[in-house]
């Protein structure tokens, strides 16, 4: 029989092992999640026989379903996903990464340590208004609008090409405006902030912030204002608490343990 790697999700402050039976493992027969400990850290890992894992949402969910439910107890570093520790000694490489890094753990815990990852997403609500909301701000796009309105299709190729660079640009432009706005608002109560890159035409702002468990409330109504103030303008999707992708990743090259 094939032994087993260990997958692993997390590091945390535990010194002795610790089972997580009430959550199923990525790994298809992973057994129970549990904790590896070496010298006062542990990392969350379950059996796999697998050495490579396809990023599917499902697998994604099984991961993430780990780290949420570990989270209820400790605070953790994400380790980067599909990672794994292969036979012959999994729980040995294991234990090695901990002694190896745990200067390096151990500072990224105090920095997480009584804080929280809270995600914000703002989007138009009217991709139109804001279409037409450029064309009244800008003179050179209006005069090119009306221009093209008034020819053939054929007559105004090219300058239906650069009606689109001027309005792309202006619309980056607005995006970027209407961003600030919201972070200036809200980066005053968060320890760190990343702006990360909007995958949507209509996404305004894609941000996770990293906040003081006791500010969190305060942070709440900061979101719940500035949403009630531009409802008519901007939808914000907001998360958290959440594990700290943003503000840790730890990789893992086993050839360097």
């Amino acid at each position: 029989m094939t032994q087993p790697g260990k997958y692993i999700y997390c590091i945390i402050r535990c010194p002795e092992p610790r089972a997580f039976a009430d959550v199923a493992p990525l790994a298809e027969g992973g057994g129970v999640v549990h904790a590896v400990p070496h010298d006062g850290l542990a990392a969350v890992v379950c059996d796999s026989l697998a050495a490579d894992y396809e990023s599917t949402r499902a697998n994604m969910l099984a991961h993430q379903r780990v780290l949420e439910r570990v989270m209820r107890e400790f605070t953790l570093l994400p380790v980067r996903f599909g990672t794994v520790a292969s036979p012959p000694s999994p729980e040995g490489a294991v234990r090695r990464l901990l002694g190896k890094r745990d200067q390096e753990f151990g500072g990224l815990l105090a920095e997480i340590e009584g804080k929280a990852e809270l995600g914000l997403k703002a989007l138009w609500r009217n991709e139109k208004a804001v279409f037409e909301e450029i064309v009244a701000e800008n003179e050179a796009i209006r005069r090119l609008r009306d221009a093209i309105q008034r020819q053939s299709a054929q007559a105004t190729h090219f300058d239906r090409i650069r009606l689109g660079e001027l309005v792309s640009k202006a619309l980056a432009q607005k995006k970027a405006r209407e961003a600030a706005g919201i972070m200036a608002r809200l980066r005053a109560l968060a320890c760190r902030s990343v702006e990360n890159e909007c995958p949507l035409d209509r996404m305004v702002l894609n941000a996770a912030f990293l906040v003081e468990k006791a500010r969190e409330p305060e942070f709440d109504r900061a979101v719940n204002s500035l949403s009630t103030e531009l409802d008519g303008r901007l939808s914000f999707k907001y998360v958290g608490p959440v594990p700290p992708y943003n503000f840790v990743n730890i990789t893992v090259s086993w050839q360097e343990l």
